[in-house]
């Protein structure tokens, strides 16, 4: 893997994130910690404090004592962050300077009408999405709001790969987004955040089909 000028741990802990977009690990494998620390070129120092921050993003869970494994799927637990990420994302919204604000809505509404399909795959959906979000909070100036949404989204993201894979033709309602901006160009803060939060509460219900009972 290529060196960069950060931290060994961020760098080994994104390469296990693409691996596992990609569709490399399954909900529930353990981890051979000397194998992949192997596998990477790196020692095992920076590969444990890598995987010690993916179990605090939710990604992995400790193996009762004999390392880490990624955390399996439940239904329970993906309701749980959606309505986590809903409303830190409602209130870095309200956190946002207003003159950014009216200065985006009308880009967001361009965006969310340029990708106007309801079915798409699921690779295309995210890519669109955490661009669109992304701008939307863009004048949030809470950093520290602003790397929970991006944890608490992590442990999100393995749903959509380890249940749905990059190409599966995913159900998707761009017209949620372009109330958002709508909303938001009437200056209507209230009705954007409410907006916002049916948003991900639509996405959770559509995943949840997806995902398989748990005992």
């Amino acid at each position: 893997m290529p060196i960069e000028r950060r931290p060994l741990r961020e760098q080994i802990r994104d390469e296990l994130m693409l691996r596992l977009d990609r569709g490399d690990f399954a909900a529930g494998t353990d981890i051979n910690e000397a194998a992949l620390a192997a596998e990477l070129g790196v020692s095992r120092t920076p590969l444990r404090e890598a995987l010690i921050t993916l179990a605090g993003e939710g990604v992995l869970e400790s193996n009762q004592g004999r390392g880490f494994r990624f955390a399996p799927v439940s239904r329970k637990e993906f309701r749980e962050l959606c309505a986590i990420v809903a409303a830190l994302e409602a209130l870095a919204l309200d956190s946002s300077e207003p003159a950014y604000l009216r200065r985006v809505a009308p880009d967001l509404l361009r965006l969310a009408q340029d990708f106007s399909d309801n079915i798409a795959e699921q690779q295309d959906i995210e890519r669109h999405d955490d661009e669109w979000h992304d701008l939307l909070l863009g004048g949030c100036r809470n950093e520290r709001l602003l790397d929970l949404i991006t944890s608490v989204k992590a442990g999100m993201r393995r749903y959509s790969h380890l249940v749905a894979g990059e190409s599966t033709p995913m159900e998707r309602a761009a017209e949620e987004h372009c109330r958002i901006a709508e909303r938001l160009i009437a200056r209507d803060l209230e009705g954007a955040a409410t907006a916002l939060r049916d948003n991900w509460v639509n996405g959770m219900e559509r995943m949840m089909s997806r995902i398989p009972e748990t005992p």
